[in-house]
């Protein structure tokens, strides 16, 4: 049987790492892979993480299974962070999953188990792996324009022109905060656009919440996933606590479930623990339990929000340094749009040969749509990046 087995394709983001770590040369610069690492390249354990870590190893008793949809006190903490007071309590169903991806397969699992031949719109561009876990469950997908190759900025004409032709019941798949791979954003004027034609077709959105905290803030990030909520009887929204608490290899993330009424909430709840006990059955818990402790603990909370804010304002000084330096190297503004977009990804308008020339003759790695993690720089390496820019003629 397993000689019948057929290569898969790779995954692009994982060579480039690869190739990164083969590469000998001592100046280069890795703006590939999407992890964020501070100026040493280091991706850090935050020290709201250690406290709680060390306060839960006094603490724990036991290392028995939590529930299907895992411990509901993690359930409430990271719904209360991202929806406030938006929606009523009892219309929230949520469960925890291995991670972000894991939270965006469930929901799409989800989908197929209850409306199969809905179709999957997803942004153009959106993240690779999107595509590739759609295609993977065998559900319809068609694109949605989003980004504008000319202004570096959101196509919210086109969004619009290709929102007005989802079918009802129809998923809409939208990045709540820090757009992947472009770092281009809606605004809050746009996203109340959005909610409208959403209430018109009777669409379905889908939110992946990745990175609330790496862009405007955690209540700035929140509030289109919020505004959604508000006015919509129902949603999905995968979270992920990797970037924003620094736990990735924790897998720790959320699928959370707005129903229209309390009954519903109750239906949507079982559904989600029937899918994860087909999955995996129970959630790991480690990270999730860090998360609660934090969320829960006013002391350890006001840290963290203070570490994620330093974070968030480092990455956003290294913008405006490297928006300042290709101003410098090119003599023109056409960078600009660096400084205004947000979260750790931009996309710098690169010929797929311009991407490789800065690799092989510049020793810089990014994916070959030219995304940059602008996390991968520091003070020191954002003016070596902005000279091979030029130099290569982007």
């Amino acid at each position: 049987m397993l000689n019948d087995l057929k290569t898969q394709p790779q995954d692009k983001i994982l060579m480039l790492m690869q190739m990164y770590r083969d590469d000998p040369r001592d100046q280069k610069i890795d703006l590939g892979v999407g992890v964020y690492r501070n100026a040493d390249g280091v991706t850090p354990i935050m020290r709201t993480v250690k406290t709680a870590e060390k306060q839960l190893w006094e603490a724990e008793t036991t290392k028995a299974y939590t529930g299907l949809t895992g411990d509901p006190a993690f359930g409430a903490a990271l719904s209360s962070l991202i929806l406030g007071d938006s929606v009523p309590a009892d219309r929230v169903a949520s469960a925890a999953e291995p991670g972000g991806t894991g939270a965006v397969r469930q929901a799409l699992e989800l989908v197929k188990m209850t409306a199969p031949e809905a179709t999957i719109w997803l942004s153009d561009p959106t993240w690779p792996n999107h595509n590739s876990i759609v295609k993977y469950l065998g559900l319809k997908t068609r694109n949605y324009r989003y980004f504008d190759e000319a202004t570096r900025g959101v196509d919210f004409e086109g969004m619009m022109a290709d929102l007005a032709q989802v079918a009802p019941g129809d998923v809409l798949l939208l990045h709540g905060c820090c757009h992947n791979p472009t770092g281009a954003n809606l605004n809050m004027t746009e996203w109340a656009d959005v909610a409208d034609a959403l209430a018109k077709t009777g669409a379905f959105p889908l939110i992946d919440l990745a990175y609330q905290g790496f862009g405007d803030g955690l209540e700035a990030d929140a509030a289109p996933t919020r505004l959604l909520a508000s006015r919509l009887s129902e949603m999905l929204i995968a979270a992920s606590c990797s970037k924003n608490f620094g736990i990735y290899r924790e897998r720790t993330g959320l699928l959370i479930g707005i129903a229209p009424d309390a009954k519903t909430r109750d239906l949507t709840q079982a559904n989600l623990a029937f899918l994860n006990r087909q999955n995996f059955s129970f959630p790991p818990d480690h990270g999730a339990r860090l998360v609660t402790m934090i969320l829960n603990d006013p002391g350890l909370r006001a840290d963290w929000e203070a570490e994620l804010e330093e974070t968030r304002l480092g990455m956003l000084r290294l913008r405006e340094q490297l928006a300042d330096e290709l101003r410098r190297a090119t003599g023109s503004d056409r960078f600009g749009f660096i400084a205004a977009h947000r979260g750790m990804f931009s996309r710098i308008g690169a010929s797929p040969e311009q991407v490789e020339r800065l690799r092989t003759e510049h020793g810089i790695y990014m994916v070959g749509d030219s995304r940059l993690n602008i996390a991968g720089l520091n003070e020191k390496t954002v003016p070596i990046l902005a000279q091979a820019i030029a130099d290569v003629g982007v």
